[in-house]
């Protein structure tokens, strides 16, 4: 039995909590703020709209009883506030623990990696794993089982977390790009905003193009940052497509939709600031990304309810405007 610490007790945070406690019977400290609704909800009613959790979670807003009372913690919280959080973290003592980073996304203001973000902290590269590849929390609790990744800079580390927190619900498979692992799991949000902006004008046989061209500018992406362009083609990122791209869970796609449709959504989409970080990532590496860019444009620049040049239709349909290109062209 392993005693696991996750820190965040959102949608995903919590599902982790869950699964670790529920699936794999290991030990489980459940951090949350006190004040914040995720936190208050679980404490006062013992379950989310996601899950219920299992009595032999412990359920904190003790940050330092978290953090000293597992060898292995699990982070689970917007990735924009990460930074932040971490510079609470490094408050105690640390240097021995194991960070798994269950989130997706890429640091808006710096460009950076989530676990980049956490060796900036002072946490050890060795140190670090990153869990990530399909699923939703509705299908995982109703018996759907999936297939995910975890990847680090340590194949040892990797290895270990892979065995020991797999199951008949979750088959895990070894990363072996932690770069390409980590911008295709952040860029396929990018993706799932997409395609809910093709569902909402009515566009979604579309979504095969989609798909195919955007695994592919990501491909360029990592390959211009010194990772593995396969990877983009890997369960990180086009594995993760069914779910972001369809279900009807996926925040990224509702968030496309609601914004084509001149409205607003009210949950978390990482999607959002990942596109922005990922254009500046593109105008750096002089890689040309024109979904991701329109994708930027759609969140940053649109007009107010989808009105006259930054109509979200316009967006979309001056992708077709761009000169005729092979398919094929790293």
């Amino acid at each position: 039995m392993l005693k696991i610490s996750v820190l965040g007790c959102g949608r995903w945070g919590s599902f982790i909590g869950w699964y670790q406690a529920t699936v794999l019977k290991n030990q489980v400290i459940l951090y949350g703020e006190e004040g914040r609704e995720a936190y208050d909800v679980l404490k006062k009613e013992g379950r989310n709209e996601y899950v219920a959790l299992d009595r032999s979670i412990t359920l904190t807003s003790d940050l330092q009883y978290a953090l000293s009372a597992s060898d292995v913690i699990v982070i689970s919280i917007s990735s924009q506030a990460l930074r932040e959080f971490m510079q609470k973290v490094i408050k105690y003592p640390v240097a021995d623990k194991v960070f798994v980073l269950c989130m997706k996304g890429i640091e808006e203001s710096t460009g950076k990696r989530l676990s980049q973000v956490l060796c900036d902290s002072g946490i050890k590269s060795d140190k670090i794993a990153v869990w990530v590849g399909p699923g939703h929390i509705q299908s995982f609790t109703a018996g759907i089982p999936n297939c995910m990744i975890i990847d680090s800079e340590n194949e040892t580390l990797k290895k270990y977390l892979a065995e020991n927190f797999k199951s008949n619900l979750i088959r895990f498979y070894y990363g072996n790009d932690l770069l390409g692992t980590e911008v295709g799991a952040a860029a396929k949000n990018v993706l799932g905003i997409a395609a809910g902006v093709l569902d909402g004008c009515g566009y979604t046989s579309l979504k095969g193009p989609l798909m195919a061209r955007g695994a592919f500018e990501v491909a360029k992406l990592i390959k211009a940052m010194g990772g593995n362009e396969l990877s983009a083609y890997g369960l990180a990122h086009l594995g993760d497509y069914e779910t972001t791209l369809f279900s009807p869970f996926s925040h990224n796609r509702m968030y496309g939709e609601t914004l084509a449709k001149g409205k607003r959504f009210g949950k978390l989409a990482e999607g959002v600031m990942t596109s922005k970080a990922m254009k500046e990532l593109g105008d750096k590496y002089n890689i040309e990304l024109p979904i991701t860019n329109a994708v930027y444009e759609g969140c940053f620049l649109a007009d107010e309810f989808g009105k006259g040049e930054h109509d979200i239709n316009h967006i979309i349909l001056k992708l077709f405007e761009r000169s005729i290109k092979n398919e094929f062209r790293f």
